[in-house]
This record gives structure tokens, C-alpha cells and sequence, in this order.
């Protein structure tokens, strides 16, 4: 594994995909500077991390498979910044058209290999218990057996906007919709959610 410092949780970081001066701070990044990219790396790698584990969560299994996938994106995203030129859009949509193709590249690979069996631990476990981690595993994976009954584009949409926390004009420039788009697609998106989960309820 390369500079895994990559992917350790970044103190003061907010996720927010764009906030005032990120513009300057991605083109002296892009000239090279070391202290620029490693503040980049800092502000974008909390949303790459959650993105990433909300996309992988079921198919990769421990979190750490996730974590592996965000920090292949956070490489990539290094090496891609010589060329990458400022046209007028938010950073977000060149970090998460990298993550989107990482993600799509891990699914690949996961569904031609087998998920082996982790060995039971010898000592006493400080992780949550049995029930504990029985009922939060069930309560993730319904979440995101709900999510998977939904077209990819309004499960990206809403991955972006409430686990990535991006804005709806960010959003947008990502998937290639207006801001407006975006939030009148969130609002039905919820609706249709909402309606599901009650379907299941009531079955």
C-alpha cells in the first residue's frame, strides 16, 4: 500500500467540495506546490472516503475495502493534477469523475472474486457486540438494498448530496444537471424512497 496517510481522518476538514479560495488552493496545486497539494488532498479526501464507502459499502465488504478504493482515488487525483486546467467548474466534478470510474473499477474486480471467511479472534473484542453490530449491519444493508432499486444516476445524486455533501450546483456539474435539476430530482428521489420503505413495511 502507497502513502496510506492518504486516507486517515483529517482534523478540521468539513468535506465541503468548493469553499473560498479552493480555486487558488487547486492551481498552485496544479504549478506543483507541495503545500498546496497536500491542503487539497486534506479539504477533498472526507468526501472521497464517504463517497467511496457509501458506493462499497455492501460490495467490498469491511470499510477498509472502501478505504483502499478512496485512497487509489486520492492517488489518482495527485498524478492527474499537472493536467488538470480550470474550465469554469468545480473541482468536485474532476475528483469524483476519478472516484465514479475507481468505484465502477472495484465493483468490477469484487464480482469476480470470491468474498473469503475472516478467521474468529483468539482474545476479547472491544468492538461493538454481536447484536449491536447484527442490528447496525441490517439497518446498512436495507439502506442500501433501497438505494440499489433506484437508477444509478438518482443514487449517485443522492450519495453526492447527503453522504458527500456536496451542493446542488456541485452536484449538478458532476452528473451533468442544473442545480434546479438536482433538487427537484432529490425531492422525488426521497419521496420514492420513502414509499419504498413503507412497501416494505407493510409486506
Amino acid at each position: 500500500m502507497t502513502q496510506g496517510w492518504f486516507v486517515q481522518p483529517v482534523a478540521g476538514a468539513t468535506g465541503a467540495a468548493d469553499g473560498p479560495g479552493l480555486r487558488d488552493l487547486t492551481t498552485q496545486a496544479a504549478r506543483g506546490q507541495p503545500a498546496a497539494i497536500e491542503s487539497l488532498l486534506a479539504h477533498i479526501q472526507p468526501m472521497i472516503v464517504r463517497y467511496c464507502q457509501a458506493r462499497l459499502g455492501r460490495v467490498a465488504g469491511p470499510d477498509h475495502g472502501a478505504d483502499d478504493v478512496a485512497q487509489e482515488v486520492c492517488i489518482a487525483v495527485l498524478s492527474a493534477l499537472p493536467r488538470y486546467r480550470d474550465i469554469g467548474r468545480p473541482f468536485a466534478s474532476f475528483v469524483f469523475g476519478i472516484a465514479s470510474h475507481k468505484v465502477a473499477d472495484a465493483v468490477r474486480h469484487a464480482a469476480k472474486l470470491a468474498v473469503p471467511t475472516g478467521e474468529l479472534p483468539d482474545g476479547p473484542d472491544s468492538q461493538p457486540g454481536p447484536e449491536e453490530t447484527v442490528v447496525a449491519s441490517l439497518e446498512a444493508e436495507r439502506a442500501r438494498a433501497l438505494l440499489d432499486q433506484l437508477p444509478g444516476h438518482l443514487r449517485d445524486l443522492l450519495i453526492l448530496r447527503m453522504v458527500s455533501g456536496l451542493s446542488a450546483a456541485e452536484t449538478g456539474d458532476v452528473l451533468g444537471m442544473s442545480a434546479g435539476a438536482v433538487r427537484v430530482a432529490q425531492h422525488r428521489t426521497l419521496a420514492r424512497l420513502r414509499a419504498l420503505a413503507a412497501g416494505e413495511q407493510i409486506a
